[in-house]
C-alpha cells in the first residue's frame, strides 16, 4: 500500500484546514489508518486514528474535540479535519495504514506497516 499525505499549508490560528491521505496499490478498507504529527524538534507522537471497520476512532487528548477523522473506503481515501487550530498544531503530519492493528495499539507507531511522506501544517498566531 503506498500512501500520499496532502493538503497541507499555512493558515492563521483559530482556522480550519482538512489535509488527506490517498492510498493506491491496494483496497483501504482493511486498513486501520493512524494520523501522526512530529514538530520541529520533537519526537513523532499520535494524533488519532480510524477503525477499518465501522470507523469509530480515537484521537489523542490535545486534539479531541477539534480534531475529527473520516474515511470514504470508495476512494481509498482517510481524512483529517482540523478546527481552531492552534499554534501548537504547527507539524508535519503523516498518515499510516495497519491491517494488524487493534484497539489497545491504535496508538503506537509500531502497530503501522505502512507510512506516508507527510504533510506540513504551519499555524500561525
Amino acid at each position: 500500500v503506498q500512501l500520499q499525505a496532502s493538503g497541507g499549508g499555512l493558515v492563521q490560528a483559530g482556522d480550519s484546514l482538512s489535509i488527506s491521505c490517498a492510498a493506491s496499490g491496494r483496497s483501504f478498507s482493511g486498513y486501520t489508518v493512524g494520523w501522526f504529527r512530529q514538530a520541529p524538534g520533537e519526537e513523532r507522537e499520535f494524533v488519532g486514528s480510524i477503525k477499518r471497520s465501522g470507523g469509530s476512532t480515537i484521537y489523542t487528548d490535545s486534539v479531541k474535540g477539534r480534531f475529527t477523522i473520516s474515511r470514504d473506503n470508495t476512494k481509498n481515501t482517510v481524512y483529517l479535519q482540523m478546527n481552531s487550530l492552534k499554534p501548537e498544531d504547527t507539524a508535519v503530519y503523516y498518515c499510516a495504514a495497519g491491517s494488524g492493528v487493534i484497539t489497545s495499539n491504535m496508538n503506537r507507531q509500531s502497530a503501522y506497516n505502512y507510512w506516508g511522506q507527510g504533510t506540513l501544517v504551519t499555524v500561525s498566531s
